[in-house]
């Protein structure tokens, strides 16, 4: 909060300091410039400001687990999984994140599944609104005959949940394997078997972790991810009986589908929610997300 009230004061000085120099610029052609490029920077920043108001949930403020599962579609979905992948991580960088790689599971051409831990200021309330199934129209660099093929992922994106949340499980709930962490093609291998996967045998939720090289950490950062996961499972619960009672239709959400990135027979992405599109495709899946995510924050206050 200190924080956020220091970044508030600076902004209101500098806004009375360029109202000041507003009126001594009257007749300064050159003054007048340099107070419109300091307008202009002040506009960005306010309006950084004005998008974290929007940002008040119980767990905005923190970090979040995002989760990438490539859909049917066998080796392009798996290569599609992993554009996704790297579109976030370098989403992140700009945002100065902190990510790491829980875990990994690849495929012949890419990730069948891969879960972030990112820690940083507001990085679930900016990123909560990815859940879904993201589309790719393309021609498939794994068609011989230079085919179009549509691809499919899911995004997951939960909350890092504190202990203190309420959500009990039960040693007698749980299963727990270990094994060899590995990279791609078998790389990396661990001589150990460090890496945790927990399997939450009533609700068959399974999550791993094999970032660390110790096996303990990795069982308690896999425990977090597992008490993020039944969390998230519970809210739904809630909103699906709060559907029932208001006679709604409750949508499946691998069928969710919030945004499309076609790279053939033209190039758009366009977000399905909000109308946003942009014809700038290799910007977006190079991180730049902000005007999707942007319009994104806005439509769910708005909701």
């Amino acid at each position: 909060m200190k924080e956020e009230i220091k970044e508030y004061k600076v902004l209101e000085k500098e806004v009375q300091e360029a109202e000041e120099l507003c009126k001594l610029s009257e007749n300064d052609k050159i003054l007048s410039e340099q107070i419109e490029e300091s307008v202009d920077d002040l506009e960005k920043q306010i309006g950084k400001e004005e998008i974290r108001t929007f940002l008040s949930g119980k767990y905005d403020k923190g970090s979040a687990i995002l989760s990438v599962y490539s859909g049917a579609g066998g080796q392009d979905a798996q290569d599609w999984s992993a554009m996704l992948l790297r579109m976030y991580l370098r989403y992140c960088d700009g945002k100065k994140f902190k990510v790491k790689i829980l875990s990994q599971s690849f495929g012949e051409s890419g990730i069948k599944q891969a879960s972030l831990k990112i820690d940083g200021k507001y990085a679930f309330g900016y990123l909560k609104r990815e859940n879904g199934v993201h589309r790719l129209v393309r021609i498939s660099p794994f068609s011989a005959q230079k085919l179009r093929h549509t691809s499919f992922a899911l995004i997951e994106v939960l909350p890092e949940i504190p202990d203190k949340e309420g959500i009990a499980i039960r040693p007698e709930d749980l299963k727990i394997d270990f094994y060899h962490a590995s990279g791609p093609g078998g790389q990396y291998v661990n001589k150990r078997e460090t890496a945790v996967r927990i399997t939450h045998l009533s609700t068959k939720i399974q999550v791993s972790c094999q970032s660390e090289r110790l096996q303990g950490k990795n069982k308690e950062i896999a425990m977090k991810v597992l008490l993020s996961k039944l969390y998230s499972l519970r809210e739904k619960e809630k909103e699906k009986e709060a559907s029932k009672m208001k006679g709604k239709p409750i949508l499946i959400e691998w069928g969710s589908q919030i945004r499309s990135y076609v790279l053939h027979p033209y190039k758009m992405v366009k977000d399905l929610r909000t109308g946003v599109e942009t014809l700038k495709v290799e910007e977006v899946l190079s991180g730049s997300l902000n005007q999707f995510i942007e319009a994104e924050i806005k439509l769910l206050k708005n909701d």
